[in-house]
């Protein structure tokens, strides 16, 4: 294993990012913050891009900087672009053996072809990692990461597809150098799967965070009272339906409450919860942002408001009850005051920290816990002071240089 990474050094990280409308989406795939944390710290960093499924484009790219200098994408070989006409059949946001395969195929197809040899690849899903350690057999790299943002022990409904899941998760996390975790209960979820702590990689903890930049609060006088943000995809399961069923009691405690929804899903949600805000009669008092397309922007939001809703669904299997919130995260990261149910681990950190309320995922119970905070002055102050405390150290570059120097790697 490598011990130090400085201008001497290539490093090569495999991930995802959504395309709409010939653009990358900042959701998910961790780019910018991997772009920006090695390409100016490094001599050489390449980053492969593979289209999540869904996207406007099916053929992974690579972006290549030298020097913290952009050089310029280079495109997958005939090996993987023989694929496009099965992966734009199969291309649905949907998890498909054939994306899989054309993942597997990219890593290892760029640094073949590439010539030089990687002192660190960084595979962000299991598919990648699993690509780096056979490079790491053929002498092409020299420590692989496994880093992993979703994880749960029933994935998929279908039995042998959730065990293959499965196997390919503890493969890349027995062979790797590292595995990093953005939650603390992903390596307990494993233990309860019969993972051997002896036999697997360290398990190390790579949490989700910000650019300083971002990490930022507005002036008390600037945040619209009694405002509550739902900040995030509308999917059923993150509970934004939960947030609209709260407003009827939080209204008649505080008629000027507002809830604002910000996020994209797809349009079966959005039309539910658009028919939902009509049946409840509440068109005066929530704002359906709809989509936002920058964080930058989400955040803006996000500052503007008084309270944040995380009303995630206690539904058996979830990633969510493994995953790191970012919704969380992002409102301590303005200053905001979260309430959020009991299912993801960030939310009993931001309690923890006292920035944060825990409740399960009942109306009451959110809207009860809403209507406290409204009605404590110095309770919420109290949080807000907690919630900037909280985040003022959740940056990127804390993540992934701790996560660095718990495998013994320095950064020069």
């Amino acid at each position: 294993m490598i011990k130090a990474l400085d201008k001497n050094s290539n490093v090569l990280v495999a991930t995802f990012s959504p395309w709409k409308d010939g653009k990358r989406s900042p959701t998910n795939g961790m780019v910018a913050p991997f772009i920006d944390f090695f390409s100016n710290r490094v001599g050489y960093f390449a980053l492969i891009d593979q289209p999540h499924p869904g996207s406007d484009r099916v053929i992974p790219f690579t972006e290549v900087y030298k020097n913290g200098k952009f050089q310029g994408t280079k495109k997958s070989s005939l090996i993987v672009s023989w694929l496009h006409p099965l992966l734009s059949f199969r291309n649905s946001s949907h998890t498909s053996m054939a994306f899989k395969l054309r993942d597997f195929l990219s890593v290892i197809d760029f640094a073949m072809s590439n010539g030089k040899k990687f002192d660190l690849l960084i595979g962000f899903e299991s598919i990648d990692a699993l690509a780096g350690i056979v490079l790491k057999k053929l002498g092409r790299v020299r420590t692989v990461v496994y880093y992993v943002s979703d994880f749960s022990p029933r994935r998929y409904q279908q039995k042998w597809f959730n065990n293959l899941y499965l196997f390919l998760d503890k493969m890349a996390a027995t062979y790797a150098d590292a595995t990093w975790n953005v939650s603390p209960a992903m390596p307990e979820a494993r233990k309860k799967l019969g993972y051997k702590t002896g036999k697997i990689s360290p398990q190390l903890y790579a949490p989700n965070a910000f650019f300083r930049r971002e990490i930022k609060f507005l002036d008390l006088a600037k945040v619209k009272p009694f405002s509550i943000i739902y900040a995030g995809t509308m999917g059923s399961e993150n509970g934004p339906d939960l947030a609209i069923q709260c407003m009827p009691a939080i209204l008649k405690k505080f008629p000027k409450a507002t809830l604002t929804l910000a996020g994209g899903g797809i349009k079966k949600d959005v039309d539910n919860l658009q028919k939902l805000i009509k049946k409840l009669k509440l068109e005066h008092s929530i704002n359906f942002r709809g989509f936002i397309p920058t964080n930058d922007e989400m955040l803006d939001i996000v500052r503007h408001h008084s309270i944040s809703i995380a009303p995630y669904r206690a539904i058996p299997n979830s990633v969510r009850w493994y995953a790191d919130a970012v919704k969380i995260r992002t409102s301590l990261a303005c200053g905001v005051p979260v309430v959020a149910t009991h299912v993801p681990p960030m939310g009993r950190e931001a309690e923890r920290l006292g920035a944060g309320v825990v409740v399960k995922d009942s109306v009451k119970q959110l809207a009860d816990a809403i209507i406290k905070i409204f009605s404590d002055e110095k309770l919420y102050l109290q949080m807000r002071i907690s919630a900037i405390k909280a985040a003022k150290n959740n940056t990127w570059d804390n993540s992934y240089t701790n996560a660095l120097k718990s495998m013994g790697i320095s950064i020069k």
